[in-house]
Order: C-alpha cells, then structure tokens, then sequence
C-alpha cells in the first residue's frame, strides 16, 4: 500500500485530488511508438459508508416528522424535533443515540441537498482513497466530536445535520493531500469558515468535526498500522467529550 499521502492523487475530482499530468507523450503528437491496444479501465472501489450516510439522510428525512416528538418549553411549543437530532437536555436524558443520529437529520431539502452533495463528492473521494473500513472510524470520531462541541456551546438548541462530520472529512485531508490539492482545499475550507458565523448555522458543530478531524489525518499520513492505534483512541477521546458535554452540570450549570 502506498504512503497516505498519495491515496488521493489518482482519485477523480479537483486538481489534487486527481488531475494530475505526466510528461509521457499522446497518440497523434508525432513522438514515441504508435498507440498500443486500449487499457481497461481502472474500477473504482465502491463508497459503501457514504452510500449509506446518503441513503439515511434521504430516508429519515422523509419520516423525521412522523417519528419526532414535539419541543416544549415553558408552555411554548417549538414545534416537532426529529427522533434524532441533537438536543441536550435529551441526551443527558439519556437518548445518546442523537449524538451520532444527528448526521441523519435535516433541516429542510436545500440543507439536505448540500450536505449530501459534499458527501457525494468531498466524502466517496476521501473513502475510495483510504479504504471503507478506516473511513467508517474516521467519520465516526468527527462525528461525536462535532455533536460535543455543539453540546458544549449551543446545550439548548436543536442542532441537525451532517455538517460536522463533512468539516471533519475536511481536517483529515489536509495532512495528506498533495500541496496544490492542500491550496484548493483550504479555499473551500475559508468558504464553510465564513458560512458558519451565518444565523442558524452550528458553528460549534463544524468547529468540532474539523478539530477531530485533524489528529485523525495525521495519524493517516503516518501510515495504516498508526492509524489502526490512534483510530481507538480518537475515538474514545471523543465519546468521553460528547458524554460530558451531555451533562453540563459539572461545571455547575442546568
């Protein structure tokens, strides 16, 4: 297997991510022998996590409604909140599963649009070049790691979305993409900086995801073996945070 940093250089997608040239000649440029008979094509490996990421969001946004419950506070109901968004008060309840579930919830089809379109892209391109297995724990530690955040700064607002983990996506490219891939990377990634600090958006979330995600690219440039050991404990990390960011009250606070 090649070092991690070259996963992603014959991977579709922008200049870094793919669009590499050589210098070997083309048919018809008048150098080197003719042509040979046409290579196969090379297959893709299949972006099993991220078919089903995407098949879940589609799925749970259609029965998020049927299946939620409604938000009361102080007489004042806030409408139905999906089974499984994230929502303090209910995971410290003991509804942990909104830690990780929020991925599946959105807030409405344009929200679920972008974020499975950076899914489609951002994230199969990531998957095909790492392997499923070590994107599957790659993409669950982003995603506790954003839900603590969000639990830690925004403990009484509803927070959905995938978001969180597509920023942690984000952080893990950034070791070990090929330097004009890092420059187009950090573009997209000043982009999402500044859509954060827009009204309704988590920034906490996206914040948190991407903090996560940076340790977890490093421990991919360092090799598979290191980041089969680190992958555990990132994990850990990150489920021990989200836990105690359920249960503000350790700080004297709810």
């Amino acid at each position: 297997m090649s070092r991690p940093r070259n996963m992603l250089d014959d991977l579709p997608g922008p200049s870094g991510l793919g669009d590499t040239q050589d210098g070997a000649p083309r048919p018809g440029d008048g150098n080197g022998p003719p042509p040979g008979p046409p290579q196969p094509r090379r297959v893709l490996p299949t972006p099993y996590v991220c078919y089903a990421i995407i098949a879940g969001a589609v799925g749970m946004f259609f029965v998020s409604q049927s299946l939620g419950r409604p938000l009361v506070i102080g007489g004042t109901n806030y409408g139905i909140v999906g089974p499984l968004a994230l929502y303090g008060p209910w995971v410290q309840a003991g509804e942990y599963w909104r830690l990780l579930g929020t991925v599946f919830e959105h807030g409405g089809p344009m929200h679920l649009l972008f974020n499975m379109l950076a899914v489609y892209s951002l994230g199969a391109s990531l998957e095909r070049g790492i392997g499923s297995l070590r994107f599957l724990g790659l993409s669950l530690v982003t995603a506790l790691g954003g839900s603590a955040f969000a639990l830690f700064f925004n403990f009484d607002t509803v927070t959905v979305g995938a978001s969180g983990m597509i920023l942690g996506w984000g952080g893990a490219m950034l070791p070990i993409l090929t330097q004009q891939g890092r420059k187009e990377h950090m573009f997209w990634l000043l982009q999402v900086a500044v859509i954060s600090l827009l009204p309704g958006v988590s920034w906490a979330g996206h914040l948190g995801g991407f903090v996560f995600g940076l340790p977890c690219g490093m421990a991919l440039r360092q090799g598979p073996k290191f980041f089969a050991r680190a992958i555990p404990v990132l994990l850990f990390i990150a489920a021990a945070l989200a836990v105690v960011a359920a249960h503000p009250g350790r700080l004297g606070g709810h």
